[in-house]
């Protein structure tokens, strides 16, 4: 049996699927990566790397070249692909259970998702540093405080309430989709060790550190292969 075909049969017997994305769900809506050959990484910003910039230390110090950076290279007018679509639909059949991303673009709940974890936060959040004045988007506050959108930067920890609702959806997961992600960061990756369903579909165009635990393994772009996966009609 083909890796599609088991596929398809593992979610038209699933009770509670849990879907586990990256970067790589979201390029096929025009997003770039982050760590591919043409990833968001491998070209400098103002003579600094990216990484740097998105890093606490630096927003503390140099506000005026990560908000740069922001407009610049993370400003999406994007819309969600076939494959965020087809998991709405999973959804609306109450196979899918939850949605545990590894994004910032929102683009799951754009779809139309309802239960999306959000590991490393949101671009659609902003909240003054100073006074913890909020919005949905970049706003000069009064109190002078660096204002930031509500993600995680590096030298940040993950929301313990986050990684909590992940890791009660995993548990209880019997299939589990992890697509579009080199699984290489920590501790988002981490998260699949809580898996003790019956079968674990990856979904990359390239190989990760945890492919001994797939069940099922399809080398195919996130979209076209939810699209083979599922039919509307289940």
């Amino acid at each position: 049996m083909k890796e599609i075909d088991k596929a398809r049969e593992a979610i038209k017997n699933a009770q509670y699927i849990v879907f586990f994305g990256g970067a790589g769900t979201s390029t096929e809506s025009g997003i770039p990566d982050f760590r591919g050959d043409k990833g968001l990484y491998k070209k400098t910003f103002m003579g600094y790397n990216p990484e740097e910039i998105l890093h606490i230390d630096f927003v503390l110090k140099h506000p005026k070249i990560f908000y740069s950076f922001l407009q610049e290279k993370l400003s999406f007018d994007v819309e969600p692909n076939d494959g965020h679509r087809v998991l709405v639909e999973l959804e609306k059949l109450g196979k899918l259970k939850a949605i545990i991303t590894q994004n910032i673009d929102g683009l799951h709940q754009k779809a139309g998702s309802k239960e999306v974890v959000e590991l490393h936060g949101s671009l659609r959040e902003y909240y003054c540093m100073g006074c913890g004045r909020e919005d949905d988007k970049f706003f000069i506050c009064d109190c002078g405080g660096i204002v930031r959108p509500n993600i995680i930067l590096y030298g940040e920890v993950l929301d313990p309430d986050k990684i909590s609702r992940a890791v009660h959806h995993i548990k209880r997961a019997d299939v589990l989709i992890v697509a579009g992600t080199s699984l290489t960061v920590y501790p988002a990756n981490s998260l699949l060790d809580y898996f003790n369903g019956d079968e674990a579909i990856f979904i990359n165009t390239s190989p990760t550190p945890f492919d001994s635990m797939a069940t099922i393994i399809i080398r195919k772009p996130f979209s076209i292969a939810m699209k083979e996966i599922v039919p509307f009609k289940m």
